[in-house]
């Protein structure tokens, strides 16, 4: 029933070298013509303790996009109604990524998750031309460092945001801006594929560091030769008004973004 009811998201996502349908043991994707030396990229990861408020809040439609953006797709916990929710956001993720969502594994695992609970991992396949690979290598003193903006928290520390809504007792309807807190907790992660495969083409981009677990001091130092440093304007940027009440809430200090 659930391969029927995804079956329109899969098909909107559908690139040229996507090769079958839904429903094999394996999914097949040829090479795009064009590169002269292909190589593969892969990578895999999970959303999260995120996925707990989702439960809290009954809101599922919105998780899978995280999935995409924290890299796509199986769903442990099988609650059709559910899982066709989360097939749609994984859905849009790609669609917002310009990938393909080629297939998944689903599994009922009794003991493991309670009620109607579940779980989320998936993976994402690429290739890139391997002259032109972006690994860090030709960055040198005086480069400028960018940021692109976040949707929020994204999918990074979620475990630290549920404990302070349990210790504050926190409203989660309370309005924050032109929202609510619920809503801008959940607010999908953001996916920059598009933004920099456009910057790419027209900047020479020497590295790239995805801000995940450990922030800026633990991620950006994994692109730099060694003996360089990222120095950072922390005043540049603008922080949610939920930010500054968790770090107070929660006592948190805030630490110089520096590498």
């Amino acid at each position: 029933e659930l391969v029927s009811r995804i079956k329109d998201t899969a098909a909107r996502t559908r690139r040229p070298e996507v090769l079958g349908g839904l429903g094999g043991f394996g999914a097949m994707v040829s090479i795009p013509a064009g590169y002269n030396e292909p190589v593969l990229v892969s990578g895999t990861d999970g959303v999260g303790t995120k996925l707990r408020l989702a439960m809290q809040l009954d809101k599922h439609d919105s998780i899978g996009i995280d999935l995409v953006a924290m890299c796509v797709n199986d769903l442990d916990k099988l609650n059709v109604d559910v899982a066709t929710q989360v097939v749609a956001g994984i859905g849009e993720g790609c669609e917002q990524a310009g990938c393909a969502l080629v297939g998944g594994e689903t599994a009922e695992m009794p003991g493991m998750y309670e009620g109607d609970d579940y779980d989320l991992a998936g993976f994402c396949v690429g290739v890139a031309e391997r002259s032109e690979i972006i690994d860090g290598g030709r960055v040198q003193a005086g480069d400028v460092l960018i940021a692109l903006g976040s949707s929020g928290p994204h999918s990074n520390g979620y475990s630290l945001i549920r404990k302070i809504l349990e210790v504050s007792n926190a409203d989660l309807e309370q309005p924050i801006g032109d929202t609510t807190l619920a809503n801008a907790l959940m607010a999908p992660t953001r996916i920059y594929v598009k933004n920099l495969l456009q910057l790419i083409r027209e900047v020479d981009v020497r590295a790239l560091s995805h801000i995940t677990g450990g922030g800026l001091p633990e991620n950006i130092p994994r692109v730099l030769p060694n003996g360089t440093i990222a120095a950072i304007d922390t005043t540049a940027g603008h922080c949610p008004r939920y930010s500054s009440g968790s770090r107070t809430t929660a006592a948190l200090p805030v630490k110089r973004c520096t590498a």
